[in-house]
């Protein structure tokens, strides 16, 4: 199909999970659209990831409907495969990708419906635009961070491998998905490592025999929305050595070395904030109430599922805990690399529309946003916690080709009256 010139109902913008899912849905509603994807199929999946990466969820729930992993269903399967069944997804359905298509500019076309969309292929003028670009556009870096631009100091998005470090010890700073599996790979691979701890969850991988995905189904947790707006706390939760349950205090006892939030760094000397004991409590304060609605759910419904009263039981705080590290020297330590797994902020630059505050961040209601005809799809929280993970998506994607689906019937109904009119 040519791009230039082409007058089309829908683009979307990104060929993830995302815009995988939206294309399958708008096909179904026999909606026209391209997607438009600057690298490959599920990029994102492939190169932005560690090179041991494993999904967070088991494969029997972190999928699409209509098509199953080539993998048992509990196993947690590698990132490549990931990216694999995204592409054979979209084969399956004769998906109209376009990879290798830049979009430079979308902006509202001037007295008339729709928009106009500059690409590196051409032109394109559509009525609908959606933006699938997804939740991990931009890695971001603290301002607090080093000044010091000859120091190893790296975001977890650009983290591949322990080889890939300089010799010394290393600082991992969030604790989240991605700072607790980097911290416990290359403690493994032999350094030493400080993990910065700032407030997080840490859910059960499995509890009474039932993944944390069930759940979140069950419990009603996927449907959960944020009501405040300060910074997401970190979700460490892991799907690495088959699936195990996140316990700072066992990674301190296998020689982590936890820290509070990282407060400052002075020259050689970081600052860290008196919090570590504080977060690990309310992190455990969670779990429990955790562990409390789940057996409550079970006593409920009458479930058979089997005890696990050792789930309960917690490790005595290590030293690192009970006498916290509040300043450290770098060199001393031997600190010579620092890895940021600080989160995403967004990048849309592209997207010239009127859907932004003044922080420009999009502007939406479960996806659909004040511009008319213009969707955000894929972003944390867009319906709920389940909206930046693989199943979520596929079911955000249905509500907004449902609405497109709406919008495109109003349009027909005002031509056909204006064609009435002007046969008349």
């Amino acid at each position: 199909m040519k791009l230039d010139n082409l007058n089309i109902d829908t683009v979307v913008v990104g060929a993830g999970q995302a815009g995988v899912a939206m294309s399958e849905h708008l096909s179904l509603l026999g909606i026209s659209h391209v997607v438009l994807e600057k690298n490959r199929i599920a990029e994102a999946w492939r190169t932005r990831r560690w090179d041991s990466l494993v999904a967070n969820g088991p494969c029997w729930h972190d999928r699409f409907p209509n098509m199953e992993f080539d993998a048992d269903p509990d196993a947690f399967v590698h990132h490549d495969q990931v990216a694999d069944y995204f592409e054979k997804y979209a084969n399956k359905f004769n998906m109209p990708i376009h990879t290798g298509v830049t979009v430079h500019k979308v902006y509202k076309s001037a007295h008339q419906l729709g928009f106009t969309v500059e690409t590196s292929e051409g032109t394109i003028y559509a009525q609908h635009i959606v933006s699938a670009t997804g939740a991990f556009q931009k890695a971001v870096i603290p301002p607090v961070a080093l000044k010091n631009p000859s120091f190893y100091q790296i975001h977890s998005d650009d983290y591949k491998n322990p080889q890939q470090l300089p010799d010394g010890a290393v600082l991992v700073i969030g604790a989240g998905s991605s700072g607790v599996q980097i911290a416990d790979e290359l403690n493994r691979a032999g350094k030493k490592v400080y993990l910065s701890v700032g407030r997080h969850e840490r859910p059960p991988r499995t509890y009474r025999n039932r993944d944390n995905v069930w759940w979140l189904g069950v419990l009603g947790g996927w449907d959960f929305m944020r009501t405040d707006t300060g910074p997401l706390k970190g979700f460490a939760v892991s799907g690495t050595h088959g699936g195990v349950n996140v316990d700072f205090r066992v990674l301190a006892n296998q020689g982590i070395t936890l820290v509070g939030s990282t407060e400052s760094f002075e020259g050689q000397k970081i600052k860290f904030k008196d919090n570590l004991k504080h977060n690990l409590d309310e992190g455990d304060a969670a779990l429990m109430a955790f562990y409390d609605e789940a057996d409550t759910y079970i006593k409920n419904n009458g479930l058979s599922l089997p005890l696990e009263p050792q789930a309960r039981k917690q490790l005595p705080n290590p030293e690192c805990v009970i006498n916290p590290i509040l300043d450290m020297d770098m060199e001393a330590a031997n600190i010579t690399s620092v890895i940021w797994a600080s989160g995403f902020g967004y990048d849309f630059s592209w997207l010239q529309v009127d859907a932004f505050d003044e922080f420009n961040k999009p502007i939406h209601k479960q996806g659909i946003s004040p511009q008319r005809g213009v969707y955000f799809l894929g972003l944390p929280y867009l319906t709920g916690r389940g909206s930046s993970f693989i199943w979520g998506v596929w079911h955000d994607a249905k509500h907004i080709a449902e609405h497109i689906d709406i919008q495109r019937k109003y349009q027909e109904y005002q031509t056909d009256k204006n064609l009435l009119k002007h046969s008349a």
